[in-house]
């Protein structure tokens, strides 16, 4: 009875560590399976990532591909097709000679001028009844040959002119601007009215004018050539 009474009182004894042991099993055990369940999530973890990852991966090779254009094709190959020339005569070289020292002379052709401007014809037109000068210098030359030419004009306009009745009783003066050219003979031609109005007045005027005598034509490089010259006559009543 003592020996069962004394097992007995052993384990009694012995309750509260096996108690504990217990405890700390099942805390090894719930510690155990925190750690599995963690590992395993962490894999999941890395797993889900590698997919995503991968996937990304491909969208991205989807773009290139999409961004890259094919080539463009190469340019269609032209034919080019060679023109068959007969020659029916052939050039015998032996018979054709050149002269190195033979000298070509090309022939100038001066152009005829038949109107050259008032301002630089060379010799301007004489007026009957005047001479030349006879001056060294040029500019001298020209300038005693204008004084005699517009005074031979004017006296010629003086003497011819004769005022139109019908302007006279209207009281119209005005003055004209005729234009004409000598030509290279020295006569009077394409005379026309470049300014004025009054009908009367421009027929006189265009009748003055024609009736200017022949003159000696202008001349340029000796040869006659024909100007242009313009007038005003101005049409006055007293």
């Amino acid at each position: 009875m003592n020996k069962k009474k004394n097992s007995k009182y052993d384990l009694e004894s012995k309750r509260g560590s096996f108690f504990l042991f217990g405890l700390w099993i099942a805390f090894s055990l719930i510690i155990c399976a925190f750690i599995y369940s963690g590992k395993t999530q962490v894999s999941n973890a890395d797993w889900e990532s590698d997919l995503i990852e991968f996937d990304m991966e491909e969208i991205e090779m989807e773009e290139e591909i999409k961004q890259i254009t094919p080539p463009p094709p190469p340019p269609p190959e032209i034919e080019v097709v060679e023109d068959e020339i007969e020659i029916e005569e052939e050039i015998e070289w032996d018979d054709v000679e050149l002269e190195e020292d033979e000298e070509i002379e090309i022939e100038e052709e001066e152009e005829e001028v038949d109107i050259v401007d008032f301002a630089i014809v060379e010799s301007i037109p004489i007026f009957p009844g005047c001479k030349k000068s006879s001056a060294s210098d040029y500019n001298s030359r020209r300038q005693e040959d204008l004084q005699c030419f517009n005074s031979g004009i004017m006296n010629h306009i003086k003497n011819e002119f004769k005022y139109p009745e019908i302007a006279k009783e209207m009281g119209i003066s005005e003055k004209i601007y005729v234009q004409f050219v000598i030509d290279k003979t020295g006569s009077i031609k394409d005379s026309k009215v470049v300014r004025g109005d009054n009908k009367y007045l421009k027929e006189e005027a265009l009748r003055l004018v024609n009736g200017l005598p022949r003159m000696t034509p202008a001349s340029q490089r000796n040869k006659p050539v024909g100007v242009p010259y313009t007038i005003p006559i101005h049409f006055k009543l007293q």
